[in-house]
């Protein structure tokens, strides 16, 4: 018996994208063998979690990894690795910042909001946010005139399409501009994960991707970095990191995970069902299809449908059984990612289209 069919819950066909209240993504057969099989034994936790990072720096050419409970998790950690580095004492104050650097600078477009806003998961350490320029456009001088002010304890950059639309922020810049004043650099890349290597190569403190998404791990928050600071994060499970620290099947689930994943092989395969699935909706009466690279750099293409009365079409895959669930993008634009979908579950995405475009038609006919 299935979970849906065990506990009462809906199958969905899932075209939003590794989106968390749909279940983030589909964890290959392989991993989730070797998290059934970790669920049945004990482990020396510290040697799991070695193991973990020393799996993610050889994947991602980082100099050591960490895993935490999950992305938001990571950001929270992170700016108290900043503050409070390996200092027992330190970690174990927090949230109580006194006596330590604890302004956090963030581009004032990097404020995002993924179902909780990033500032909040950074003030969660205790840390205040300073916002560097404007939501249209942050240049190195603005950064640089933040970063200069005292008690500035980490710049946090954001590589993501929720990163707010204007001149986009120089990345390798602004971790030169933080490490030019002495303050370490995080990059929050929670999608990113098939461009870890090229994130890594910033030279940022610490980059925070999402094992759920892409790598299709269990939830896990992966953070990639120098060894201090990677030792810094670890280091907060005795402080407020307790609460956010790795379960033993995160762990397990990551370095399977690791194992599995074809990295190019992926991403061929994934360019190429979202340009069969363009061809075949734009074959479709009543529907323009394109594809949409992901504006944040992640080598993941999705399908841009333009129809009429696209927010009616939304409604009605969403009713159908099973449910559908799309994006919306601009006016008249449906937004679909096809990862982890199967070619059957596409097939009746088109099948569900073509209903629904044919309904469109007959009522514009209708009203002739």
């Amino acid at each position: 018996m299935g979970v849906h069919e065990r506990w009462g819950v809906s199958r969905v066909v899932n075209a939003h994208g590794t989106y968390t209240p749909l279940g983030v993504s589909r964890t290959p057969a392989p991993v989730a063998a070797a998290v059934a099989d970790a669920l049945q034994e004990f482990f020396v936790i510290d040697q799991l979690a070695d193991r973990a990072g020393e799996a993610l720096a050889a994947a991602t050419g980082a100099d050591a990894g960490a895993v935490v409970h999950c992305t938001s998790a990571a950001t929270t950690v992170a700016v108290a690795a900043a503050m409070a580095g390996s200092d027992p004492a330190r970690i174990a104050a927090l949230p109580d910042v006194t006596g330590m650097p604890h302004t956090v600078v963030v581009p004032a477009g990097h404020a995002v909001d993924y179902g909780q806003s990033n500032l909040q998961a950074i003030r969660l350490a205790g840390a205040r946010v300073v916002l560097a320029g404007t939501e249209q456009r942050c240049d190195l001088a603005d950064l640089d005139a933040a970063l200069a002010a005292p008690g500035v304890a980490c710049l946090l950059l954001v590589s993501s399409r929720l990163v707010r639309p204007g001149e986009p922020v120089d990345l390798a810049g602004a971790v030169r501009a933080a490490h030019a004043r002495g303050v370490p650099a995080v990059v929050d890349a929670a999608a990113q994960f098939p461009r870890a290597r090229e994130l890594t190569a910033l030279g940022a403190d610490a980059v925070l991707i999402s094992g759920q998404k892409y790598l299709a791990s269990p939830t896990a928050g992966l953070v990639l970095g120098t060894r201090e600071f990677v030792r810094a994060v670890r280091d907060q499970d005795r402080g407020i990191g307790r609460g956010m620290k790795p379960t033993k099947e995160s762990l397990a689930g990551v370095l399977a995970a690791l194992e599995a994943w074809r990295g190019e092989d992926w991403v061929a395969a994934e360019a190429a069902k979202a340009e069969r699935f363009v061809r075949d909706a734009s074959a479709l009466p009543g529907i323009t299809a394109r594809p949409w690279p992901d504006p944040a750099g992640a080598p993941v293409t999705r399908a841009v449908l333009t129809l009429d009365d696209a927010p009616r079409v939304a409604e009605e895959l969403a009713a159908g059984d099973p449910p559908v669930f799309v994006m919306t993008g601009g006016p008249g634009e449906l937004v679909l990612e096809l990862v982890s979908l199967t070619g059957d579950e596409i097939a009746l995405i088109l099948d569900r289209l073509a209903i629904s475009t044919r309904r469109s038609v007959r009522r514009t006919s209708d009203l002739r």
